[in-house]
């Protein structure tokens, strides 16, 4: 019998354990990257935010298929992953982007702190409602992707009234239930849209590092591709009626 044969099964499982609680580390992280990111916001490096914004959005896009491929519910039941998903997801979704809509000065002065206060609140109402995802994996209302929102603000820079109103009626459609795509989630079309996602990637980053001042087209693309994910399911649908 070899050495590697007279390891204990311990040891293995010792190291599994550790593996599964390197995920919760992993997505633990987030909040300390949403510190960051609030730094920069706080000295106004606007790009630099949304970059560490971006670092967080590529763990919550991996930390999930790490947690169920590691086990991580059962190997670490005294964690949860959901709450630990949950906490960080506030912050780097909601928070910080809602500290730099409300201090970006794309809004109308009056109406900036008022809005603020609506994203954070109307979020954490929308964080606790179990049933923010519908059986198919769309999202009901909107998803409070606040980052996403904030992102294309700072891209589009409108008069102060236009950008006051849109935060607002976002705000409002938190509460509608209307359908949004979840790409990596919804089985429909799901190679498209995450060849979709990968262009949106590439054309963000591009953005981040131009400070926003990107050629007409790149804006184009980046707003038809938002466009597809808040409302290709309303398309789909009405598709599908047309053809019955």
């Amino acid at each position: 019998m070899t050495p590697l044969d007279q390891t204990p099964p311990l040891t293995a499982s010792r190291t599994r354990r550790l593996a599964a609680f390197a995920v919760h580390l992993l997505t633990a992280a987030g909040a300390g990257i949403a510190l960051l990111a609030m730094l920069e916001a706080v000295r106004a490096h606007w790009a630099a935010m949304f970059g560490w914004l971006g670092v967080a959005l590529l763990i919550d896009a991996v930390d999930g298929s790490l947690a169920r491929r590691l086990e991580v519910h059962r190997l670490q039941p005294d964690w949860s992953g959901d709450v630990l998903d949950l906490v960080v997801d506030f912050l780097t979704y909601v928070f910080v982007p809602a500290y730099a809509i409300a201090v970006s000065g794309l809004l109308l002065p009056i109406a900036a702190p008022v809005l603020g206060v609506g994203i954070v609140v109307s979020s954490a109402l929308y964080f606790a409602d179990r049933r923010m995802k519908t059986a198919d994996n769309h999202f009901r209302g909107f998803p409070a992707l606040w980052n996403a929102a904030a992102f294309y603000l700072f891209l589009m820079h409108p008069p102060p009234a236009v950008g006051s109103l849109a935060i607002a009626a976002l705000i409002v459609l938190t509460f509608v239930p209307v359908h949004v795509l979840h790409p990596v989630r919804v089985a429909r079309l799901r190679g498209f849209n995450l060849t979709l996602m990968a262009i949106w990637s590439v054309l963000a980053a591009y953005a981040l590092v131009r400070h926003f001042a990107v050629p007409a087209p790149v804006t184009v693309t980046l707003c038809a591709i938002a466009f597809y994910i808040v409302g290709a399911d309303a398309i789909i649908r009405l598709i599908q009626r047309a053809r019955r």
